[in-house]
Formats: C-alpha cells, sequence, structure tokens
C-alpha cells in the first residue's frame, strides 16, 4: 500500500485520484495514518432507474415559460 504525506497529497491530489489502485493511498501527517485514498467501484448500470418514483416533475420540463417569436 502506497504512503504520502498531507502535504505531498496536497500538492499532487489530481493525479493521485488518476492513479489510485485497489490497494488504495494512506495519507499521513506527521508520519501517522490520518486518512485513506481508496478507489470507488461504480457501475453506471446501477444508475438506470435508481430515481424511478422518487422525482415529481412540476410543470412543462421543455418549457422556459417565456413566449418567444421568431420574427422579432
Amino acid at each position: 500500500m502506497n504512503r504520502i504525506s498531507a502535504s505531498k497529497f496536497k500538492e499532487q491530489c489530481l493525479a493521485l485520484l488518476d492513479r489510485v489502485d485497489d490497494e488504495g493511498i494512506v495519507i499521513t501527517k506527521h508520519g501517522k495514518p490520518v486518512a485513506k485514498l481508496v478507489r470507488m467501484e461504480s457501475s453506471s448500470s446501477n444508475l438506470i432507474g435508481a430515481l424511478k418514483g422518487k422525482i415529481k416533475i412540476k410543470g412543462n420540463l421543455f418549457s422556459t415559460g417565456q413566449r418567444w417569436n421568431a420574427q422579432s
């Protein structure tokens, strides 16, 4: 498992997010572990239909509510 100091993590945060492996990265402060960055497993197929029945649409979804004339 990789270890990195909090100050180095702060400098390299975005790059580390791209490189984090299955074991994760332990973030240390004064040599003591304080946090662990781990990869989050997520499948986009789980998101499809996840909010069904939980959202209520009010009004016309495809309208801004403003009248518009293309001639003007």
